[in-house]
């Protein structure tokens, strides 16, 4: 055999060679990857997490109507962003001013037809029909008094960190001409 041919069998069986080691080196990874258990799916509890929405934003419209500012720093994230009714931007340092000051003062606050979308386990949003009956808004800055009893729509979302739900935004809209309530239905006698 010349040099040549012998050159090119030999330069032959190396291609061969690392061809067949390439093979195995990534045949192994795909054996290693099949030992691999995926990874669990995140539970979510829809009817638990709509609870405690619910409930949070139950207890932020009451908090907002006492002046209830413990509960207002638990409910509200320090990072909320508010938009206004009249379109104005808010946050949690301003509602928590406005709850020591007394600036808001409500016969009633009530919550109608809420409604909790889940996103995740972390994450939620409500909307809803908020009531204020006799409400009165007191300017800090201005001392002027605004009549703020009617009906709204909101929709506010809460996330989930370190285990508490909280309020990181919030849009609220009057109702300009809101519907007449429904008539309960009478007694059949």
């Amino acid at each position: 055999m010349n040099r040549t041919a012998f050159g090119f069998l030999g330069l032959l069986l190396i291609v061969a060679l690392s061809g067949f080691t390439s093979c195995t080196k990534s045949a192994a990874p795909a054996r290693e990857m099949s030992k691999v258990s995926p990874t669990p799916k995140e539970t979510v509890n829809p009817v638990a997490i709509e609870a405690e929405i619910t409930k949070l934003e139950n207890e932020w419209a009451a908090a907002a109507q006492h002046g209830d500012v413990d509960t207002l720093r638990r409910i509200l994230a320090d990072d909320l962003t508010m938009t206004l009714v009249d379109g104005n931007i808010g946050d949690k340092s301003g509602e928590i001013k406005n709850a020591e000051s007394g600036a808001v003062t409500a016969e009633a606050w009530e919550l109608a037809d809420t409604k909790v979308t889940v996103l995740s386990a972390d994450s939620a949003f409500i909307t809803g029909r908020g009531v204020i009956k006799k409400g009165k808004f007191k300017d800090p800055a201005t001392g002027k008094v605004s009549d703020i009893s009617g009906q709204y729509r909101f929709t506010d979302v809460y996330v989930r960190r370190n285990g508490q739900w909280q309020a990181v935004a919030s849009q609220t809209t009057q109702i300009e001409n809101p519907p007449p309530p429904s008539p309960s239905p009478s007694p059949t006698q």
